[in-house]
């Protein structure tokens, strides 16, 4: 499966951003999908993950309350919504897939599948 992200861009500090991940390929498989991030200096972070049914998702602790988490099978994309974007928040975002997990994982490993990035940047 082949996954493209897109809509980051330059942001001011209180704004929203909607970032799409869309799958293409052998889409017919049951995927997690998850959000990572990775800052300049810094590792690849979780943000936020969603099991195939959406009946699961969970959250890194400092995106919870912030950040939403959705997807739509028949468009085989799932969406990042962020609220309340912080200084903090800029990196590059990078969306993944797994078919090895049934829960919403938050573990790198668990992820075999890797979109290319697309950076978002909040200023103060």
């Amino acid at each position: 499966v082949q996954l493209q992200a897109s809509g980051g861009g330059l942001v001011q500090a209180g704004d929203s951003l909607r970032l799409p991940c869309a799958a293409s390929g052998r889409t017919s498989s049951r995927y997690t999908r998850g959000w990572f991030r990775q800052a300049p200096g810094k590792e690849r972070e979780f943000v936020a993950a969603i099991t195939w049914s959406g009946g699961s998702v969970n959250y890194a602790d400092s995106v919870k309350g912030r950040f939403t988490i959705s997807r739509d099978n028949a468009k085989n994309t799932v969406y990042l919504q962020m609220n309340s974007l912080k200084p903090e928040d800029t990196a590059v975002y990078y969306c993944a897939a797994s078919d090895t997990s049934y829960s919403a994982s938050s573990r790198y490993s668990s992820y075999a599948y890797w979109g290319q990035g697309t950076q978002v940047t909040v200023s103060s």
